[in-house]
């Protein structure tokens, strides 16, 4: 008889065990048919021209966290790819040297779409192109300005950078530009414009004249605002997060998100780790910087932190930018076989991001980033290969498939929409 109730009792547990796993394999399942129906964008993602080569380039499976094969495995069908300027001298020197990094990364991202791989990646310029690039099979490939600091004092470039394929610019990045101020002057309180200077109010009038969306993630609280009064269309936050869960500069506070929904803007939450979660990314970093170390001593490669980077030689930075992702990738794995290694900030702490603010400010409002290469890459979504894992934690948390059409591109291309249209009616009615 016990032995007959052992078996009943045996066998009820594994009944038990097994309905749990079945939702999940079908949840799974559900999210993954809704992933390959909708357009995936991801709106920021570096690059380094050293990968846009007639030898080395995208169409192979790189160090880099964004490339065709990746792009394909997790089925992320755009990719917004960044013409990155880092902020220097408000002189005609440094505007010059600006200007030359500018033009590479224009000309390597038409290369890749016109040299390259034709057959497998085109360049958009507007939703229609999208739409029509993607039926065709291919993967689609957009254009932003990460910094107009390269444009120098001449307004007339932005209108080369349109015709040359830009679909967003923010006026600055890391350091006050000749446009406006960026959100690192809260670090110190030191301002050089109080939000916009008269050449930024010029350019936001020029961009929304050209049809090129404003983007306002490294610009500080005050010029976003002043950008949101001036602007005749709607704007975008390229690659940030809510600030009422992490406190840090790059993210959009409250009243910023609520100026967003007014606007008619739309946030792309980014998944980088430190503008998620502060309390895990520093402890995590902490001790990744202690494998980090060991790794590259092993490897017989320099390591260095960011914040010595600006007073590395050209040779230096080059050698630490080629061993990253081989450095990164030893030492994750070795994190992965101690289990009590602090926890990573992951794919559940960036969907927390996009709860927060499609709760405050609506399902129209909020979008997806990854600013891979870059700095972003988290648990769960360290490379576009794994793409899929967000759509599954939005199913998790009962996103239904027009929702997360919505949040995966449908909200940034309504965006585009609506600027491409407030530009034609600018320059059909000019005065």
């Amino acid at each position: 008889m016990r032995v007959h109730y052992f078996l009943i009792a045996f066998f009820l547990l594994a009944s038990c065990a097994e309905k749990p796993k079945k939702q999940e394999d079908d949840l799974v399942k559900k999210a993954k048919e809704i992933h390959q129906r909708v357009i995936t964008i991801d709106t920021h993602v570096d690059i380094n021209v050293k990968n846009f080569t007639d030898s080395i380039n995208y169409t192979q499976r790189l160090k880099t966290q964004l490339d065709l094969p990746k792009m394909k495995e997790g089925e992320l069908d755009v990719v917004w790819l960044i013409v990155y300027t880092g902020q220097d001298s408000l002189n005609t020197e440094g505007y010059a040297r600006a200007e030359a990094n500018a033009m590479a990364k224009f000309a390597a991202i038409h290369r890749l779409c016109e040299e390259y791989a034709p057959e497998q990646i085109e360049l958009a310029l507007n939703p229609e192109d999208v739409n029509n690039i993607n039926a065709k099979g291919k993967l689609v490939a957009m254009i932003g300005v990460e910094n107009a600091y390269p444009a120098g004092e001449d307004l007339s470039n932005f209108e080369k950078y349109h015709e040359m394929g830009a679909r967003y610019v923010s006026l600055s990045h890391n350091g006050h530009s000749q446009f406006c101020d960026s959100n690192t002057g809260e670090e110190n309180g030191e301002w050089l414009h109080n939000g916009l200077s008269e050449l930024g109010e010029s350019a936001v009038n020029e961009l929304n004249r050209l049809g090129i969306m404003i983007d306002v993630s490294h610009p500080s609280k005050e010029a976003m605002k002043q950008m949101v009064a001036l602007s005749k269309a709607p704007i975008i936050a390229s690659h940030s997060s809510a600030r009422a869960l992490c406190d840090h500069s790059r993210n959009l506070d409250d009243e910023q998100l609520l100026l967003m929904k007014e606007n008619g803007g739309v946030v792309q939450t980014v998944a980088l780790g430190a503008y998620l979660n502060a309390e895990k990314h520093e402890a995590r970093s902490a001790y990744m910087k202690e494998i980090y170390k060991k790794v590259a001593d092993s490897l017989n490669i320099e390591w260095f932190e960011r914040s010595q980077f600006s007073q590395l030689t050209a040779a230096q930075r080059e050698a630490f930018i080629d061993n990253y992702r081989k450095v990164v990738t030893i030492s994750k794995d070795l994190a992965a076989k101690n289990p009590n290694a602090p926890a990573a900030v992951d794919v559940s702490d960036f969907v927390d991001h996009i709860d927060y603010m499609v709760d405050l400010i609506g399902i129209d409002h909020v979008g997806i980033s990854s600013d891979f290469d870059g700095g972003g890459g988290i648990e769960g979504w360290s490379d576009a290969s794994e793409t899929q894992n967000v759509t599954i934690e939005l199913v998790k948390r009962g996103y239904n498939r027009e929702a997360i059409s919505k949040l995966w591109g449908g909200n940034l291309l309504r965006v585009l929409d609506e600027v491409q249209t407030v530009a034609k009616e600018i320059q059909t009615n000019p005065g």
